[in-house]
C-alpha cells in the first residue's frame, strides 16, 4: 500500500458533477490499498493530509501520514511491531494506537519528533486514541481490570473518564469538536447508545431511531451536529443529531436497506456508505439535497466505482474508497481485494 500511495499522489483528472451541476470536483487517486485489517484509511485534516494504516512487505502494519508531498511512515512506540494513525488535526499532529511489549496504547505524534505515549487512566493497562482538535485534545478509550471507559486527554496530556451511560457499560469516544464537545458510543454485548459529552453537562444519551436501542456517534462538527448510524446489524440507518431537532433518520440511496454516515464538516455536509439498487455506494447528504450517490458525480466511463466515503473536511474534500468498475457500474464488491482511495476536491 505504501508504495502505490507514494507513487500516485499526484495522479489527478477532472471530474465533473452530473446534470444538477451542484458540485464539480478533481479526483486525486492516492492507489490501492488491501481492504484488510492490515490497510486502512482513517483520517482526513483541512489540508488533505491523509492518515491509516499500511501494510509493508517485511515491515508489519505501521501507521501513515500522506501529505501532497510525502508518504511517511511512523513506526509506533518503543518495543512495538504495530501501529494505526485515526486521526490528524489542520497543524499535522496526528493520534493513533500501537502495540507495545505488554499491551496496546493511544500515542500522539508532531512533525519532527517520535510517537508520544499518551497513557491511560490509573489501573488500566491499555489505550487507543481516534480523535483529535486544533487545540490538541484527544479522544478514545482506556481498558483495564474495570472494563472500558471513553476518555478525553487534555492539551497538556492529563487524561480524564468521561463515564458511561449504565453501570456495567463500556465506553468509547470517537470525536471531538473545537469547543471540546465529544461523541462517542456506550453499551454492552446487547445494546450500545450514542453519546455527547460536554464539560458541563457530563455524558448524554442521544436516542436510536426504530425503537431498537441501539446507536453510535461518529462525528461531530463546531456547531454541535452529531452523525453516526442507528438500527440493527444489516439494517441501520444514518442519523444526523441536533440539539434542537433531535436525532433526524437520513434514510437511504433508492433500493437500499441500510446505510451508515462516518463525518460531517462545519458545513453541515455528511459522507458515509448506503446500501443501493446498486450495490453498496458512498452518498453525500446535504441539508437542501438529501443523500446522494457520490458516483453520480464521476463522468460515465470512469473505471471506478465509489463504495464508500470516510471523511469530508470543511473544505468539502471527500476521502472514498473505490473498486474497479465492473463495466455495468457495480464494483466486484470482493472487499478483501485491493480497493483504491481517492481524494475528491471540489473546484472553485
Amino acid at each position: 500500500m505504501s508504495v502505490m500511495l507514494a507513487a500516485s499522489i499526484l495522479t489527478e483528472q477532472s471530474v465533473v458533477h452530473s446534470a444538477s451541476n451542484a458540485a464539480r470536483y478533481r479526483i486525486s487517486d492516492l492507489g490501492d490499498l488491501e481492504q484488510t485489517s492490515n490497510g486502512m484509511v482513517r483520517g482526513l485534516n483541512s489540508s488533505g493530509d491523509v492518515v491509516g494504516a499500511s501494510a509493508g512487505l517485511g515491515t508489519g502494519t505501521r501507521a501513515f501520514v500522506l501529505t501532497k508531498k510525502q508518504f511517511e511512515s511512523l513506526d509506533g512506540l518503543p518495543g512495538g511491531d504495530w501501529s494505526s494513525s485515526h486521526g490528524i488535526n489542520e497543524y499535522g499532529v496526528v493520534v493513533g494506537s500501537s502495540n507495545s511489549p505488554t499491551s496496546v496504547r493511544a500515542f500522539i505524534w508532531a512533525r519532527g519528533g517520535k510517537p508520544r505515549d499518551l497513557g491511560a487512566l490509573a489501573g488500566d493497562s491499555s489505550s487507543e486514541a481516534f480523535g483529535i482538535n486544533k487545540h490538541n485534545e484527544v479522544v478514545g478509550y482506556s481498558s483495564g481490570p474495570r472494563g472500558i471507559e471513553a476518555v478525553l486527554w487534555s492539551t497538556a496530556g492529563k487524561i480524564q473518564g468521561l463515564g458511561k451511560l449504565r453501570d456495567g457499560d463500556y465506553s468509547r469516544s470517537y470525536a471531538i469538536n473545537e469547543r471540546g464537545e465529544v461523541v462517542g458510543s456506550s453499551g454492552n454485548a446487547n445494546r450500545k447508545r450514542a453519546f455527547i459529552w460536554s464539560k458541563n453537562g457530563g455524558i448524554q444519551d442521544l436516542g436510536a431511531l426504530f425503537g431498537t436501542g441501539n446507536s453510535e456517534a461518529l462525528s461531530i462538527n463546531s456547531r454541535g451536529e452529531v452523525i453516526g448510524y442507528s438500527g440493527i446489524l444489516g439494517q441501520t440507518r444514518a442519523f444526523r443529531w441536533t440539539r434542537s431537532g433531535g436525532m433526524l433518520d437520513l434514510g437511504t440511496l433508492p433500493g437500499g436497506g441500510y446505510s451508515r454516515a462516518l463525518s460531517i464538516n462545519d458545513r453541515g455536509e455528511i459522507v458515509g456508505s448506503s446500501q443501493s439498487s446498486l450495490g453498496s455506494r458512498a452518498f453525500l447528504w446535504t441539508n437542501s439535497l438529501g443523500m446522494q450517490d457520490l458516483n453520480t458525480f464521476i463522468p460515465s466511463g470512469s473505471d471506478f466505482v465509489l463504495f464508500e466515503a470516510i471523511n469530508v473536511n470543511d473544505a468539502g474534500v471527500i476521502l472514498a474508497l473505490g473498486n474497479d468498475d465492473d463495466g455495468h457500474g457495480h464494483g466486484h464488491g470482493d472487499h478483501e481485494a485491493p480497493a483504491r482511495v481517492f481524494l475528491l476536491i471540489p473546484e472553485p
